[in-house]
């Protein structure tokens, strides 16, 4: 019995973390697109 309420929790545990990176690597992919932005902004303004 205890064997089955440690598989529970560890399969919890699991998609708890699971569901933690999904989130930080939205986070990072956003950082990523909003620094792209910023530099195209400085690029052109540099050529202006």
């Amino acid at each position: 019995m205890s064997n089955k309420k440690a598989n529970a929790k560890r399969e919890a545990y699991a998609k708890k973390q699971e569901e933690k990176g999904k989130q930080i690597v939205g986070w990072i992919f956003g950082a990523l697109i909003v620094l792209a932005i910023i530099y195209l902004f400085w690029t052109f303004s540099m050529m202006a």
